[in-house]
């Protein structure tokens, strides 16, 4: 239940994260501002809608679940790594890393089904 809770939490702000890398004119500045190309800030996005719909289809398949956990896990550590890079201050790598924590959540949680 744990899980699913935050399957769904999780689900929901990737899919507003996703489309504001497509929509928003903060994100357009803060990923040149990173020093990273259009593209990536696309490619980001996207891969954050793929983690939500994973991680909503996770909510009747673990396998799947998992797999979406692994998606926000690997999303985080980018961005606190961009945030490290840049000499950022903390405060602005606390969503982030919260974030993480919580796919890492979803992963663990979901984890047997990706051994078989």
């Amino acid at each position: 239940m744990l899980s699913i809770i935050i399957q769904i939490l999780l689900g929901l702000g990737f899919t507003m994260f996703g489309l504001s890398k497509f929509t928003s004119k903060d994100m357009i500045e803060g990923f040149k501002g990173y020093g990273y190309p259009a593209w990536f800030r696309m490619f980001t996005g996207a891969v954050e809608l793929l983690a939500a719909v994973l991680l909503i289809v996770g909510i009747w398949n673990e396998l799947v679940a998992a797999i979406g956990g692994l998606f926000v896990v690997g999303v985080m550590v980018g961005a606190v790594l961009t945030h490290i890079k840049i000499k950022d201050e903390f405060k602005n790598m606390v969503m982030p890393i919260i974030l993480l924590i919580l796919g890492g959540i979803v992963l663990s949680l979901n984890a047997g089904s990706l051994i078989g």
